[in-house]
This record gives C-alpha cells, structure tokens and sequence, in this order.
C-alpha cells in the first residue's frame, strides 16, 4: 500500500487500513517535511502562539506505517504500478491519492514582499509574526480562511481591510440569505469589509484596487480559494473533473485500476443529493478513508455517501454547517440573524437537506440526524427555535 499525501485523509487511510485488517506493508509519503499534522489550528490558535503544534498523535512504528516526509510526487505511471517522486520511482500494489488541495494565488502577487497564502504549517509559521507585530492587514477573500485570519488578525490588535469581489462574504459557498447577515459581523470586530472590490495589483506595502483606492498593507494574506492537488496526474489515465478533482466513484475507485482517491482532491457521487461533490473540508478526509479501507481489504461497506459537515470559528462565533443545499426548495430561519445565535434549515419536499447553525450546536447535530435519515419535517415548528429539531417531526 502506498498512500500519496501526509495530511489528515492520507493518515486516517493508513490508521483505517490497520483497524480493518490490512497487514501489509504501508508506505505514507508526505510533500512536507513536518511530522504529519492537522491544519485547522493553522487558522486559529496556532496563529496566535496559543498553541505550539498540531501533529497527529498516531504512533506510525508501533501500527507498521512508514514515513517518508519531504518528497514531493511528480507522476503516476499506472501500467508500471508506479509513482514517480523526486528521489526516483516508487512501486504499489495499491495506491490511494490523498494529495488534497492547494490555496488559488492572486495573479501577480507572485514574488511581491509580504503576500502569503494560509495552507501549512510553514506559512502559518511566517504568519505569526505578522500578528505580533501588528501590521496593517489586507485580507483577499471574504470565505472561510479570510474570516478565521480576519477574527485571529483582530484579536491580535492588528487593522484589518478584507477586500472581496462579490457582494457578500461566502459568496461561492452559501446562499445570500445565509451569508449576508455575516457582514455585520466584521465591522463589529473592527474590521473594514469592502465588497464588489476587485485588486488592480499589489505593490510593497500596499494594494491597489481596480477603482484606484489604495490601501496601505504591512501584509498581505490571500484567500481566494483552492483547487485539488491533482496536477501531477495529467496524462496518467486517472479520470479527473473540469474542476480538477479525481473523479472518483462511492466507494472512492478512480478511473484506474487498484487506485483509489479521498479527501479534498477527489469528488464522488451522492444519491442523497443527486450531485458529485467535491468537499473541502476535515470530517471528508476523516470519513472517506474508511470506505476506501474497507474497499481494499474486501470487507462489506456502503456506498460512500456522507452529510457533509464543517465548522468554522470566526468573530466570536461558532458556525457550523451539515448537508448540501442546493437542491432545496425551502429555507426556514430558526431565530433572527441579528442575534448571535441562530440557524438556518434548507428544505427539500419537507425533508430537511441542509442546516447553518451560528451558535446552536444542538441544532446542528439533531438537524445532521434528521439529514441522514430524510425525515420530513413541519416547517412551522422548524421555524420555532423553541422547538428542538427533532422535535419538529412532520405527524
């Protein structure tokens, strides 16, 4: 077995393989150098020397995986059962891709002093001192990353300016309805949030927008998104998607016989939705290796079809998300958005689809319950944030 990839999917495909049976060798090969580690602290505590690492507490020598850190894959040569990597050629009999995804970079930033990116422990490392200092902060992207480094910028004492193109944070993730009210929440933390912004250039020292305001910037953190890290598999067969994900099947099978792919760099079909998915975010690179263990070692396992679920924590608040609300045909607000807690229930033919839980937790563990199991629900008492979700059974 070599699993391609040292972040949280291709670990969990290693510790999923040794819980289901597999006694083979494991090789786990990993682009970094650092012991592998989880990234959501990179964004939060880490950031703010609340917290001095996040490496996996997996003792690889006793569960027989071996590591080779720093080496970076070029190319996957299928009919030679081989991948190439930067030290020469490295035979499978199975290999999973967990390769993940990489950060979008602002065109033309490239090289400039003081532009980062927030993906590893490196440039989180390069991070802290930005915070220390107290630089004046331009944030590019008003999603996930660009609100978590915004909230951890702030409280850190630093001015922020996030610059976003569309007319709202969130805007490629969540509705209007659900993202808008979320604006407000940057101005309360003292951040300057300007939307339908778009960056001309960035220069040493500050960004130039494209209707010529200029905005002074000791740094310069960019958030823009990311995209599968499946570069190093064109031409080798492995079907991949116009959004560059490996197109995997439910029990995680590529294109490609005896590879399998999980985690942010692979997409995979949903009955429950009706959709391929592509998901980035932890509890898929948590959920996902187990299908792919199981399809390794032979062992009965369900289509892979999960709810997905994600957290952020971002202006004093804790946002979680379960399901995929596109295809609802009904959204139920439970609460009102000015407050600090409230949620949100996407609808499909009264069935529940999705949940946004801003500060009710238990919301969204009943609400990702009732998602899994389809159950209809009375959108009149789902309005009631009095009454528990699961309460709010259609009779």
């Amino acid at each position: 077995m070599v699993v391609v990839g040292a972040g949280m999917a291709g670990v969990q495909t290693a510790v999923a393989l040794r819980e289901q049976g597999f006694t083979g060798p494991v090789l786990l090969l990993g682009a970094e150098p650092h012991q592998p580690y989880d990234r959501p602290p990179l964004s939060k505590a880490y950031l703010l020397g609340a917290a001095e690492g996040s490496a996996f507490e997996v003792d690889f020598a006793s569960l027989g995986v071996e590591l080779r850190l720093g080496v970076e894959v070029t190319g996957l040569r299928p009919g030679d059962h081989e991948v190439d990597t930067e030290a020469g050629p490295v035979p499978y009999d199975v290999l999973v891709v967990a390769t993940g995804a990489v950060p979008v970079t602002l065109p033309g930033s490239e090289g400039v002093p003081g532009v980062h990116l927030l993906r590893t422990l490196d440039d989180a490392e390069r991070l802290r001192p930005v915070l220390a200092e107290q630089h004046d902060v331009v944030v590019v992207g008003a999603g996930w990353i660009g609100a978590e480094f915004a909230t951890a910028a702030r409280e850190a004492g630093c001015a922020v300016t996030v610059v976003e193109a569309a007319g709202r944070p969130l805007a490629g993730a969540l509705p209007a309805e659900a993202a808008e009210p979320m604006a407000a929440w940057y101005e309360e933390s003292g951040a300057t949030l300007l939307t339908h912004a778009r960056v001309d250039r960035v220069e040493p020292g500050e960004v130039v927008l494209a209707d010529g305001r200029v905005l002074p910037a000791g740094a310069v953190v960019v958030g823009i998104g990311a995209r599968p890290a499946t570069g190093w598999l064109r031409g080798s067969g492995v079907a991949l998607g116009p959004d560059g994900s490996v197109v995997a099947d439910d029990h995680l099978r590529t294109s490609v016989p005896d590879v399998y792919a999980v985690g942010d760099c692979a997409s995979f079909p949903s009955a429950r939705y009706g959709a391929r998915l592509l998901v980035h975010h932890w509890d898929n690179a948590l959920q996902g290796p187990r299908t792919v263990a199981a399809a390794v070692v032979g062992a009965p396992s369900r289509p892979y079809d999960p709810v997905p679920y994600f957290w952020s924590e971002q202006f004093g608040r804790f946002v979680q998300y379960a399901g995929h609300h596109a295809s609802a045909d009904t959204a139920v607000w439970r609460g009102d958005p000015a407050d600090p807690a409230w949620a949100l229930v996407w609808l499909r033919d009264g069935a529940p689809v999705a949940v946004l839980a801003v500060g009710r937790p238990r919301d969204l563990a009943q609400g990702r319950r009732l998602i899994e199991a389809g159950t209809p629900l009375d959108p009149e008492l789902v309005a009631d944030p009095d009454v528990p979700l699961k309460s709010a059974v259609r009779a």
